[in-house]
């Protein structure tokens, strides 16, 4: 392929580019501007719909349109539109799947430019949904990662300002002024829904199913429980955040007693891609006999057992705490 078409792809990847962290951008904007609105006393200011609303072109409102009723009738019940709140990845799953079919496309139509073969490039486009779904599930369980690390804190400075009198809605509300993100944003959440009418339990239960902790649900049902039998709310969250800094403690070895697993199932997986491409690169002609005839059988039983070694290897190294 020609120098000239290679670096269109690239100018229309890198123009791809800068339209999805335009959409991001944007929709970051309208967040904070509901968030301003929500924080405003009744009538003290009148606000411009066109603010808080979404405004695209008609081509990109048709195509985001599309791809969000593809969506609903193939992910019925919400997974996609779930992982996205809990990645805090601010798209409707229109405008995610659009962008990622686009870069799926762009990024397969460089591949098919660097080789030279057409097969290569819808491989490359076959295989974005499953980038698009690592990604999303590499967010998800950062955040997640990050709220079970924070919530034992947490407790304990909530418990702290139950002690010192405070009631349980006013703990939570000191205690998102002094936690860090993610944790911080998620209980501000439970406060505004509770400022809304909403009973603060309730709250607590969304939000527990919201980031997908089960220390968060265990929480939410001992408060439950506290509140029908009576107690000490001081007392328990304490003993909840010393169960789970244990629980952290032990999920930690675990991870550390497993890395050396998980690091041979990417080298296993990545390595023989990695090789194939690079010699695909640097010298076309020594691969081309595996790719006529029954080269493709072999290429093909090979990805499967090098799948088949990855995935046996990765649940070998899940261990759940």
């Amino acid at each position: 392929m020609s120098s000239q078409l290679i670096a269109a792809v690239v100018g229309v990847l890198g123009g791809l580019t800068l339209l999805a962290a335009g959409l991001v951008r944007r929709s970051e904007r309208q967040d904070d501007w509901l968030a301003t609105v929500l924080d405003l006393p009744h009538g003290e200011s009148d606000v411009d719909v066109q603010d808080v609303t979404e405004n695209h072109s008609p081509v990109v409102e048709g195509t985001v349109g599309f791809a969000e009723r593809i969506v609903q009738q193939v992910d019925a019940k919400g997974s996609l539109r779930m992982k996205l709140q809990r990645a805090r990845i601010p798209m409707k799953p229109g405008e995610y799947v659009v962008i990622v079919g686009s870069i799926g496309v762009i990024a397969g139509a460089l591949v098919m430019a660097i080789t030279s073969h057409w097969w290569m490039g819808l491989l490359v486009l076959a295989a974005s949904p499953l980038g698009s779904h690592g990604f999303l599930e590499y967010k998800v369980n950062q955040r997640r990662k990050a709220f079970e690390a924070q919530l034992p804190d947490a407790l304990s400075l909530i418990a702290a300002s139950l002690a010192a009198g405070h009631t349980f809605l006013r703990s939570i509300q000191i205690m998102c002024e002094e936690a860090d993100e993610p944790l911080a944003s998620e209980f501000a959440r439970v406060v505004s829904e509770t400022q809304l009418g909403d009973p603060l339990v309730d709250a607590l239960d969304r939000m527990a199913e919201r980031v997908g902790v089960e220390d968060a649900r265990w929480m939410v049902q001992a408060i439950r429980i506290q509140q029908e039998v009576g107690g000490a709310l001081a007392d328990l969250l304490d003993t909840l955040a010393e169960f789970m800094r244990a629980r952290e403690e032990v999920r930690r070895e675990v991870s550390v007693l497993t890395a050396e697993g998980r690091l041979s199932a990417w080298i296993v997986g990545g390595l023989p891609v990695f090789v194939f491409f690079a010699v695909q690169v640097t010298s076309p002609g020594y691969i081309n006999p595996m790719l006529k005839g029954w080269g493709y059988f072999w290429l093909g039983a090979a990805a499967g057992s090098v799948a088949a070694g990855v995935a046996l290897i990765q649940k070998m190294s899940k261990i759940k705490v």
